[in-house]
């Protein structure tokens, strides 16, 4: 670990970027409605801002600081009041991780441009949330932006929380931006207990760890979207409704937001494996390997279900074009059986008198007339609906009932 080289210059740094947080942009309502959250989740500094400005979002949690350091040997885990607590730690264990859990604290926050040398345009990357996943080399120091995602606690719709890393010989530094949302735990308690080659290995190897533990994370997510992705096949197919391509468009839009989340991803793991070979060991990058196969798994399911996403839109317009029809099809056989009777009721409905002429209608004086008429209209529609048959045309109306 590193001090600052001009703490005057940080102490001004600070300053300028407190004036400046009474600038941060908000979003007004328009004359006509307000903008949905999803379209407008994004975050700036003012035009003008001085570089290394923290823009902290007003709901962000009070940064806690977690110290997690560790040997082949022995282990330390506590929570810190001020960073520099963990200096005396740097000689006695390897490896240190410090978890910031929050981002609320300004204080708390410059610390680590002292204690551990990070550059402010580094801090500014990891304090303005949400950040597109990236990766950036400085002097003896690898920043990595990633994104976490986790079904929301709703139940519907996905949620996604910005972790950063930066690793460091000999420490790592992890920002979580929702401490709620951690799934570090198995990490910690693998270093807890000893076990594997993580209390072994130097401080890549933790970051090995935890970038696992982030792409692992896409795999429930995807798989409860293929869930109701069968659900809204079967719904397409068996009925179809307004409500169905409503959810099929969500489904999309949350589809194209996940791209946006794990296509940068995969090319942060990429260029960590290529082009870091000062603080990444030949043997983690093996590891990480493993995770960047991982993640393009991830990559290709989601793919995939963009597809199906896709495909189920023609297939929704495809199965309404069936029911009408089929619907069309029954009105028209309906029709044409009345067609004949109708023609029929209208011939011996005109006003002929029979006596005046012998031609004029004799059927008329018939005894049995009006049952012949009954009996003729019966025959006809009768025959009808038997050529119909016998042509397969009532074998498809059964789905219309349901």
């Amino acid at each position: 670990m590193a001090g600052s080289n001009n703490p005057s210059k940080q102490g001004k740094a600070r300053r300028l970027a407190a004036e400046s947080r009474n600038l941060r942009p908000r979003v007004v309502s328009s004359g006509v409605s307000e903008l949905p959250a999803s379209l407008v989740e994004f975050n700036y500094n003012s035009p003008g801002s001085l570089p290394g400005t923290l823009n902290i979002p007003p709901d962000a949690l009070p940064t806690e600081l977690v110290l997690l350091a560790y040997g082949p040997e022995a282990m330390a885990n506590q929570t810190l009041e001020q960073l520099d607590q963990c200096r005396a730690l740097a000689e006695t264990y390897p490896v240190r991780w410090i978890d910031a859990r929050g981002l609320g604290s300004e204080d708390k926050l410059w610390q680590f441009t002292q204690v551990f040398a990070i550059p402010p345009l580094m801090l500014e990357d990891v304090v303005n949330v949400p950040h597109r996943p990236k990766i950036a080399f400085y002097d003896h120091q690898i920043l990595l932006i990633m994104q976490m995602v986790r079904p929301k606690s709703s139940g519907t719709g996905v949620g996604s929380e910005q972790v950063s890393l930066i690793l460091g010989k000999g420490f790592l530094v992890t920002f979580q931006e929702e401490p709620n949302w951690d799934s570090f735990e198995p990490v910690r308690d693998r270093i807890r207990r000893g076990t594997g080659s993580i209390r072994r290995l130097d401080s890549d190897y933790l970051a090995y760890a935890l970038l696992d533990t982030i792409v692992d994370s896409f795999f429930p997510v995807l798989e409860s979207l293929g869930e109701t992705l069968e659900d809204l096949e079967n719904e397409v197919i068996e009925s179809p409704s307004r409500a169905t391509i409503e959810k099929i468009y969500l489904m999309r839009r949350g589809l194209m937001k996940l791209r946006r989340l794990i296509w940068p991803q995969r090319n942060v793991i990429n260029s960590l494996i290529r082009d870091s070979d000062e603080l990444i060991s030949p043997e983690v990058k093996i590891y990480l390997q493993d995770v960047y196969d991982h993640i393009v798994q991830v990559v290709d399911i989601l793919e995939n279900y963009r597809e199906t996403a896709s495909s189920l839109v023609d297939v929704y317009l495809s199965s309404i074009s069936n029911r009408m029809n089929e619907v069309m099809k029954l009105l028209t056989v309906i029709s044409s059986v009345f067609i004949p009777l109708t023609f029929i009721a209208g011939v011996y409905g005109m006003n002929f008198d029979p006596s005046k002429s012998p031609l004029n209608m004799p059927e008329l004086e018939w005894y049995w007339g009006y049952a012949a008429c009954l009996g003729l209209m019966a025959l006809v529609a009768g025959l009808q609906v038997f050529l119909f048959w016998r042509r397969g045309w009532f074998r498809d109306f059964s789905h219309i009932r349901r």
